[in-house]
Protein backbone atom coordinates (compact mmCIF):
# COMPACT_ATOMS: atom_id res chain seq x y z
CA UNK A 1 0.00 0.00 0.00
CA UNK A 2 2.62 2.63 0.93
CA UNK A 3 4.27 1.85 -2.79
CA UNK A 4 0.84 3.17 -3.94
CA UNK A 5 0.93 5.99 -2.07
CA UNK A 6 4.30 6.79 -2.97
CA UNK A 7 4.08 5.96 -6.72
CA UNK A 8 0.69 8.26 -6.59
CA UNK A 9 3.24 11.05 -4.72
CA UNK A 10 5.32 11.11 -7.96
CA UNK A 11 2.54 11.38 -10.22
CA UNK A 12 0.74 14.60 -8.75
CA UNK A 13 4.46 16.09 -8.32
CA UNK A 14 4.83 15.44 -11.63
CA UNK A 15 1.42 17.03 -13.27
CA UNK A 16 1.80 20.03 -10.54
CA UNK A 17 5.36 20.29 -12.31
CA UNK A 18 3.98 20.27 -15.70
CA UNK A 19 1.05 22.59 -15.18
CA UNK A 20 3.59 25.30 -13.49
CA UNK A 21 5.40 25.58 -16.99
CA UNK A 22 2.54 26.88 -18.23
CA UNK A 23 0.40 29.95 -17.99
CA UNK A 24 -2.51 28.83 -17.16
CA UNK A 25 -1.69 25.97 -14.74
CA UNK A 26 0.19 28.84 -12.80
CA UNK A 27 -2.71 31.00 -13.13
CA UNK A 28 -5.04 28.27 -11.79
CA UNK A 29 -2.56 27.04 -9.07
CA UNK A 30 -2.92 31.32 -8.27
CA UNK A 31 -6.67 31.38 -8.07
CA UNK A 32 -6.62 28.00 -6.19
CA UNK A 33 -4.17 29.45 -3.69
CA UNK A 34 -5.93 33.08 -3.58
CA UNK A 35 -9.22 31.06 -2.43
CA UNK A 36 -7.58 29.26 0.39
CA UNK A 37 -5.38 31.82 1.63
CA UNK A 38 -9.10 33.97 1.81
CA UNK A 39 -10.80 30.92 3.55
CA UNK A 40 -7.52 31.35 6.08
CA UNK A 41 -8.09 35.19 6.72
CA UNK A 42 -11.68 34.13 7.52
CA UNK A 43 -11.23 31.81 9.82
CA UNK A 44 -8.77 33.59 11.40
CA UNK A 45 -9.95 37.18 11.75
CA UNK A 46 -13.23 35.70 12.78
CA UNK A 47 -11.32 33.69 15.61
CA UNK A 48 -9.56 36.18 16.54
CA UNK A 49 -12.41 38.52 16.66
CA UNK A 50 -14.26 36.14 18.80
CA UNK A 51 -11.67 35.90 21.24
CA UNK A 52 -10.84 39.41 21.65
CA UNK A 53 -14.66 40.98 21.14
CA UNK A 54 -15.33 43.59 18.58
CA UNK A 55 -13.17 47.46 20.36
CA UNK A 56 -10.64 47.17 18.15
CA UNK A 57 -9.81 45.51 14.95
CA UNK A 58 -7.78 42.50 16.26
CA UNK A 59 -8.67 39.98 13.22
CA UNK A 60 -7.21 42.34 11.13
CA UNK A 61 -4.62 43.21 13.03
CA UNK A 62 -3.43 39.56 13.44
CA UNK A 63 -4.07 38.63 9.62
CA UNK A 64 -2.07 41.36 8.08
CA UNK A 65 0.60 40.73 10.65
CA UNK A 66 0.90 37.04 10.36
CA UNK A 67 0.54 37.86 6.33
CA UNK A 68 3.19 40.27 6.96
CA UNK A 69 6.10 37.24 8.92
CA UNK A 70 5.03 34.62 6.14
CA UNK A 71 5.61 36.60 2.89
CA UNK A 72 8.89 37.54 4.31
CA UNK A 73 9.95 34.38 5.64
CA UNK A 74 8.48 32.75 1.60
CA UNK A 75 10.35 35.26 -0.02
CA UNK A 76 13.75 34.48 1.91
CA UNK A 77 13.47 30.65 1.26
CA UNK A 78 12.55 31.78 -2.16
CA UNK A 79 15.41 34.25 -2.96
CA UNK A 80 17.87 33.43 -0.49
CA UNK A 81 18.16 29.59 0.19
CA UNK A 82 16.52 28.59 -3.11
CA UNK A 83 14.36 26.06 -1.00
CA UNK A 84 11.21 27.22 -2.62
CA UNK A 85 10.83 27.43 -6.36
CA UNK A 86 10.52 30.74 -7.92
CA UNK A 87 6.71 29.47 -9.62
CA UNK A 88 5.70 28.39 -5.93
CA UNK A 89 7.16 31.68 -4.70
CA UNK A 90 4.62 33.38 -6.70
CA UNK A 91 1.36 31.17 -6.29
CA UNK A 92 2.22 31.67 -2.45
CA UNK A 93 3.13 34.98 -2.37
CA UNK A 94 0.55 36.48 -5.02
CA UNK A 95 -2.46 33.63 -4.71
CA UNK A 96 -2.43 32.95 -1.09
CA UNK A 97 -0.79 36.16 0.66
CA UNK A 98 -3.13 38.02 -1.76
CA UNK A 99 -6.10 36.44 -0.09
CA UNK A 100 -4.89 36.22 3.12
CA UNK A 101 -3.77 39.63 3.91
CA UNK A 102 -6.21 42.76 4.41
CA UNK A 103 -4.94 45.94 3.62
CA UNK A 104 -8.35 47.09 2.65
CA UNK A 105 -9.57 45.89 5.64
CA UNK A 106 -7.34 48.02 7.33
CA UNK A 107 -8.25 51.06 5.84
CA UNK A 108 -11.84 49.86 6.33
CA UNK A 109 -11.53 49.31 9.68
CA UNK A 110 -9.29 52.97 10.95
CA UNK A 111 -12.35 54.36 8.70
CA UNK A 112 -14.70 53.29 11.04
CA UNK A 113 -12.81 54.03 13.85
CA UNK A 114 -12.44 57.62 12.08
CA UNK A 115 -16.13 58.04 11.20
CA UNK A 116 -17.07 56.93 15.59
CA UNK A 117 -14.56 59.68 16.55
CA UNK A 118 -11.85 56.90 18.04
CA UNK A 119 -9.26 59.11 16.89
CA UNK A 120 -6.36 57.45 18.78
CA UNK A 121 -7.92 53.82 17.91
CA UNK A 122 -7.74 55.02 14.21
CA UNK A 123 -4.13 56.07 15.12
CA UNK A 124 -2.94 52.77 16.80
CA UNK A 125 -4.56 50.44 14.12
CA UNK A 126 -2.35 52.38 11.82
CA UNK A 127 1.07 52.39 13.65
CA UNK A 128 0.67 49.11 15.14
CA UNK A 129 0.13 47.15 11.95
CA UNK A 130 2.61 49.38 9.56
CA UNK A 131 5.77 49.10 12.49
CA UNK A 132 4.46 45.42 13.70
CA UNK A 133 4.09 44.11 9.95
CA UNK A 134 7.88 45.55 8.86
CA UNK A 135 8.90 44.10 12.23
CA UNK A 136 7.98 41.21 12.08
CA UNK A 137 8.47 41.26 8.06
CA UNK A 138 11.95 41.30 8.93
CA UNK A 139 11.62 38.62 11.39
CA UNK A 140 10.39 36.12 8.55
CA UNK A 141 13.90 37.20 6.77
CA UNK A 142 15.83 36.33 9.29
CA UNK A 143 13.76 33.14 10.25
CA UNK A 144 13.89 31.91 6.68
CA UNK A 145 18.20 32.81 6.50
CA UNK A 146 18.06 30.44 9.43
CA UNK A 147 16.08 27.58 8.03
Amino acid sequence: MLHVLHDFGKLVYLAVSRLLDHEAGRIFFIALAGAAGTLARYWMSGGVNKACGIGFPWGTVSVNLAGCFFFGLVWTLSTDRALISPAVRTILLIGFMGGLTTFSSLAGDTMGLLREAQYLRAFANIALQNTAGLALLWLGIVTGRVL
